[in-house]
């Protein structure tokens, strides 16, 4: 079977088929909430990299053994 796509629809872009429930399941994807960090929290992630780069890091066994949590 051969389906022909007339030019005027794709305005001579690249066009991609998916099935109809597929297209849905990415609609509900992009309208998803997209975490947006504020100014202070960008602080806090860039610190917190470098301190990864540094290696000062705590493997989640030190953390609950600090916090008493071990048995």
């Amino acid at each position: 079977m051969t389906v022909t796509i007339p030019s005027k629809l794709t305005s001579g872009k690249e066009l991609v088929v998916i099935p109809l429930e597929e297209y849905q399941a990415l609609m509900v994807l992009k309208t998803a909430y997209e975490f947006q960090p504020t100014s202070a929290q960008r602080r806090t992630l860039k610190r917190a990299r470098k301190n990864r780069e540094k290696g000062n890091i705590l493997t989640l066994g030190e953390l609950k053994q600090k916090l008493g949590l071990t048995n």
